[in-house]
């Protein structure tokens, strides 16, 4: 249990709210705060931002961006930005974004299934070439990059985290399409599909299948974390221990606390009770 890290999720509402949370968070000895991201909500990188200005050591991140609703070049923008301001505590995760959230309402967005993963592939690809502070070009299917035509004394500086702030992005095992995406990435938000193609629940046997798979076939030598999602409200310590300990033994870095449907009463109550760390 020591060597996992614990974060939580904060519900979606106002920065200031978010903040005070991500505050008390840290005080109370958690690794990370991640918030939700979506069609339309307050803006999670505001959110983060006003986190970034109360905080010291806490991880910040997004759990997940729908990477279809934003353009490559102004998530580099901000990532990049909030990088800085926190003097590099930022995670971003990345996902082809969930349509039955509302996308209906805006008829312009992409709701493809496959356009949509080939526009978090494209996006992948052009963040990691954006942090690197060098000319380059880039033509996918959906985003055409020419940053050989502009000057270098135009670009912004490079993150604090290098080679780049990292990126964990949502893999669908056995899906190997979504499996090779992982493999770009530096960390996995792991579901799982069943051979009728329905998502069932994530297991710690599956997380240790697919680190298996992970270690055997990634090429990149940079630090990799594999997420663990779940919820404890409702447990006692030992009962939140005991939930955690199988996703540690089969190789999780990160268990992520899930406080979505929660009032702010409930989430501040949870958060300080800490988290389920090992006495």
């Amino acid at each position: 249990m020591d060597t996992i890290k614990f974060g939580l999720t904060i519900p979606y509402g106002s920065p200031r709210a978010g903040a005070n949370l991500v505050r008390e968070a840290e005080q109370a000895g958690w690794d990370g705060a991640f918030l939700g991201d979506a069609i339309w909500c307050q803006d999670p990188m505001i959110c983060l931002a006003a986190a970034a200005m109360v905080t010291e050591r806490i991880r910040l991140g997004t759990l997940v961006t729908p990477v279809p609703l934003r353009i490559p070049w102004k998530l580099a923008s901000e990532s990049l930005a909030l990088d800085h301001l926190s003097n590099g505590r930022v995670t971003l995760g990345l996902g082809a974004g969930a349509v039955w959230m509302g996308w209906q309402a805006f008829p312009d967005e992409v709701t493809d299934k496959k356009a949509r993963a080939e526009m978090l592939d494209e996006t992948i690809d052009i963040l990691t070439l954006l942090y690197q502070r060098k000319q380059f070009d880039y033509d996918g299917r959906h985003y055409h990059v020419k940053l050989t035509q502009m000057d270098l004394q135009h670009f912004p500086p490079r993150p604090v985290q290098q080679p780049r702030i990292p990126l964990w992005v949502v893999g669908v095992w056995p899906r190997m399409k979504s499996m090779q995406r992982v493999l770009k990435a530096d960390g996995l938000l792991m579901n799982k599909i069943n051979a009728q193609g329905q998502f069932e629940n994530v297991l710690p046997a599956d997380l240790r299948e697919v680190k298996a798979y992970i270690e055997a076939n990634r090429t990149l030598t940079t630090p990799f974390d594999y997420v663990a999602e779940g919820a404890t409200k409702g447990m006692s310590l030992q009962q939140a221990q005991d939930a955690v300990g199988p996703w540690a033994e089969a190789g999780a870095t990160w268990f992520i606390d899930g406080l979505w449907n929660m009032d702010e009463a409930e989430v501040l109550a949870h958060i300080r009770r800490g988290p389920p760390k090992a006495l």
